[in-house]
């Protein structure tokens, strides 16, 4: 079940299940989040943009084989697709397996309001993983996520629900 619409709401931001349509999507939104990785690598556009596409559709495989009873969302502003969502849960535990927003979504607050949201009522440890030195980490910090477990790539984090 989608996160319940609070925080978010004042964003226009609603929330509906991804279907193989928003494919195009999904993948945009990947290659927004590592192109500047992938641009100092000095590829030509058109290599850069085929390994991205081919890292997006692994990753994609991957998720869908990890957590075949994820929820799979795409977050919408003014019924425009401007996110993903994806959530499964695993041994008592809400996992937050992905949030990303399109660039000229981040930096607003709207994260935070999703968060506000997803953890408003949540009652269960809420587990995520993120890049090292992904900005994304200081808003997990500051909504209590403390370190778990240091990976070679990524810091697999936890929120305790309140007492």
């Amino acid at each position: 079940m989608p996160p319940p619409l609070k925080a978010a709401a004042a964003f226009g931001i609603g929330y509906r299940v991804m279907t193989d349509g928003d494919l195009p999507f999904v993948a945009k939104l990947y290659a927004t989040t590592r192109a500047e990785e992938v641009a100092v690598t000095g590829w030509p556009p058109e290599t850069q943009a085929a390994f991205l596409d081919q890292q997006h559709r692994a990753q994609h495989a991957y998720y869908r084989s990890a957590y075949p009873d994820g929820e799979w969302l795409l977050i919408e502003r003014d019924g425009a697709p401007i996110g993903r969502l994806y959530l499964a849960e695993e041994m008592g535990k809400l996992l937050l397996v992905d949030i990303s927003l399109l660039p000229e979504a981040r930096g607003t607050g709207l994260g935070t309001a999703i968060l506000t949201d997803l953890l408003a009522d949540e009652t269960r440890p809420v587990e995520l993983h993120v890049e090292r030195f992904n900005p994304a980490r200081r808003l997990y910090e500051r909504f209590g996520f403390v370190l778990l477990e240091e990976q070679p790539v990524y810091l697999r984090m936890i929120r305790q629900p309140p007492a």
